[in-house]
């Protein structure tokens, strides 16, 4: 989708970067708002994927 973004925000962490991640099936957030196919997350909550959940 392209390169992380800067995240400028008064509350974001210093060097904190956004990325847009899609998803395979549609997805909805906490209050059922959706579907949604891809957003942009702060880095602070995505983790790699291990191989043995790959």
């Amino acid at each position: 989708m392209g390169a992380p973004e800067p995240h400028e925000h008064a509350q974001s962490l210093s060097g904190e970067l956004l990325y847009w991640v899609t998803s395979d099936a549609p997805q909805y957030d906490c209050e059922g708002a959706g579907p949604y196919h891809k957003a942009q997350i702060r880095g602070r909550y995505l983790r790699a994927e291990s191989e043995s959940e790959a």
